[in-house]
């Protein structure tokens, strides 16, 4: 008798075979699982299209092109594509709208595409994908929709047009809607058509202008061209404003301007007429005060549009008085405006005011940590701004890594402070900050800046730990892509030969205006060849009209002095623009002391030139594109001048 197989389970041994009852289980499992799946896809046919609710793009995809009815599955993906929106899962709505699925659609199934794949390229921020939406559609193509969409639609379609950086399209877009529901906002609108208007080049605005597009469109076009003129002072582009109307007496845009138009062609009417210029005359600020006061009455004689009849300007010296009690015996003279004071101290004075009866452009700033009450104005020639600007350029020419160089105590402080944070905001980042006194040893300075001081202090250590001699070439750090150098210009000549003396000359350096004493000296500043600054326009403009008048008139204006003339000067320009700078969004002037704009909580922000010394003598820059380095402003950042 054979004695009975004993079974092992050898999981891992390759001689063990499975007992047939095993392989007819298994082959039971394979057959159910394959007899499921074609089962499954046999059903996907019979999915109720109209209440299926897919979970993922993709899932929505696979049932649709299940289907064999065309019509059906873009009806579907369509209302997919809305549950998605609904939910926000704005990409997932984008998979479905370009879908290869929607090829050969008919047209109101299309329509229905577009007006859904505006909405997510709007709600994406996708620029691309809405400048191919907005490429094969017309301005007018909202029309399309029922009335109690059109509105809806030529919004989208207008905010995809600019996503898609058409804004003229933009602006026809909302001029057409304006004709077509007369329950609209007109302000709002007109509005949004300036707006629109305003950023549109001139070549494109040139080109339909020469267009039949009707007579509302044309309309428009005109009173954007009429403004373009860089030169026109307020009083002419009012006087061009009212022309128009005249012009165009039945266009929407004549009865019911833009505001910002409304407010240019107010403002000569709303100008201030009783000003009090008040700045120091004696003591440490006095040249200062001087140079602002001969610069505010310089631009006031120069500007044909001031009505001398009716405007009185006086002058208070507030070196010795108290600035609040000042103040109120100003506020009860019936002044409109106070242009003043110059010193820190007194402007902060007004801050424990909520509100100032008499508006005041101060020629400082309050400390940052400080509210501006309503009321108050600032404007100076800001360290900080210059600091922000260095930084921003240094971001645009790919410098990242940098080492800086700022002088020691109150007024570096708050220049290092401005420069790190927008170095941080735009990515860069200080390797090493070295503060000096005028007294320091500079060439320890550069040496500890460049990293040349730990070179000699390790091979120093080397020759102690091994008792032995050590060849020593000393190195910079390797990791700079370029220096910030603070520097008045009598040290600046004795950094600059320094850094390549210490093996740093191939490194870019750049600096603030007070580098540059404002005068070419040729001789003595060939040794900051190389460094790269920004200035006022009343220093690099080549063809500087007013600052040429001036020193014919007076040519001991120079130098410092010249930029605080030129800030005096800017101090008259703003005195006439502060409404338009407040309430008008992009509003900027073109000042003696950079392109001027305001901020929310009043600070003037000005936006200098750029220049390079070669053979000793600054040249002009051109200004990087604009896309190349995002401007930032914030308001917690105008910290203050001397």
């Amino acid at each position: 008798m054979m004695p009975p197989i004993t079974r092992r389970h050898k999981r891992n041994n390759p001689e063990y075979c499975e007992p047939a009852m095993n392989r007819y289980r298994l082959n039971l499992r394979i057959t159910a699982l394959l007899m499921a799946m074609v089962l499954l896809f046999a059903g996907c046919a019979s999915v109720n299209l109209e209440s299926h609710v897919a979970e993922s793009a993709s899932e929505a995809l696979d049932v649709a092109a299940s289907e064999a009815d065309r019509q059906e599955a873009q009806a579907y993906l369509l209302r997919a594509a809305d549950r998605f929106q609904n939910r926000n899962q704005h990409r997932d709505a984008r998979t479905l709208l370009q879908s290869d699925q929607f090829d050969a659609a008919d047209e109101e199934t299309e329509n229905q595409r577009i007006l859904l794949a505006l909405a997510s390229a709007v709600a994406l921020d996708d620029a691309q994908w809405a400048a191919d939406i907005t490429s094969a559609i017309d301005p007018d193509h909202f029309l399309n929709y029922d009335r109690n969409l059109i509105s809806r639609a030529a919004s989208l379609q207008e905010q995809a047009y600019r996503l898609a950086g058409d804004n003229l399209a933009a602006a026809i877009t909302l001029i057409l809607l304006a004709e077509a529901d007369t329950e609209a906002d007109t302000q709002t609108l007109h509005d949004a058509i300036w707006q629109n208007l305003k950023r549109t080049p001139d070549t494109e605005l040139a080109d339909e202008k020469g267009r039949a597009i009707g007579y509302e469109a044309q309309g428009w076009l005109e009173l954007a061209a009429i403004l373009r003129e860089p030169e026109d002072n307020l009083d002419e582009q009012g006087r061009r404003i009212r022309n128009w109307q005249n012009n165009w007496p039945e266009h929407p845009a004549a009865s019911t301007p833009p505001a910002e138009l409304q407010l240019i062609a107010s403002l000569a009417e709303s100008r201030p007429q009783r000003i009090t210029l008040a700045v120091p005359l004696r003591g440490p600020l006095a040249s200062a005060g001087a140079a602002i006061r001969d610069g505010f009455f310089a631009a006031y004689y120069e500007d044909e549009s001031a009505d001398r009849e009716k405007i009185s300007i006086r002058v208070v010296d507030t070196s010795d008085t108290a600035f609040p009690a000042l103040y109120e015996d100003l506020a009860n003279d019936n002044q409109d405006l106070i242009v003043g004071p110059l010193e820190k101290d007194a402007l902060s004075t007004l801050s424990d005011m909520e509100s100032l009866p008499v508006p005041v452009l101060g020629l400082n700033y309050l400390p940052s940590d400080t509210e501006a009450p309503s009321g108050l104005y600032q404007f100076g020639l800001s360290a900080e701004d210059e600091a922000r600007q260095i930084a921003d350029r240094m971001t645009g020419e790919n410098i990242d890594q940098v080492l800086v160089l700022i002088p020691a105590g109150d007024w570096g402080d708050r220049l290092e402070t401005a420069l790190l944070r927008r170095l941080e905001q735009n990515g860069g980042v200080a390797l090493d900050i070295e503060r000096y006194y005028r007294e320091d040893n500079l060439r320890a300075v550069t040496a500890d800046l460049l990293g040349i001081t730990v070179s000699r202090d390790r091979a120093i250590d080397v020759e102690r730990t091994a008792g032995i001699n050590v060849e020593f070439e000393p190195r910079r750090r390797q990791d700079a892509d370029g220096i910030v150098m603070v520097a008045e210009p009598t040290l600046a000549r004795q950094f600059k030969p320094l850094f390549a003396f210490y093996f740093g000359g191939n490194l870019p350096v750049y600096s603030p205006s007070m580098v540059y004493e404002g005068n070419p000296d040729p001789s003595r500043d060939r040794d900051l060849n190389g460094v790269i600054f920004t200035d006022t326009p009343w220093i690099l403009e080549d063809d500087n009209q007013f600052r040429g008048a001036v020193r014919e008139a007076m040519p001991d204006i120079r130098g410092q002095l010249g930029r605080l003339f030129a800030m005096g000067a800017d101090a008259w320009n703003l005195s006439k623009r502060l409404p338009l700078l407040r309430q008008v969004e992009d509003a900027t002037i073109d000042g003696q002391t950079g392109k001027l704009s305001m901020t929310s909580d009043g600070s003037i922000h000005r936006q200098q030139l750029w220049a390079k010394f070669r053979n000793g003598t600054p040249e002009r820059l051109p200004p990087l594109e604009p896309s190349t380095v995002e401007e930032t402003q914030e308001t917690d950042e105008f910290t203050g001048q001397e």
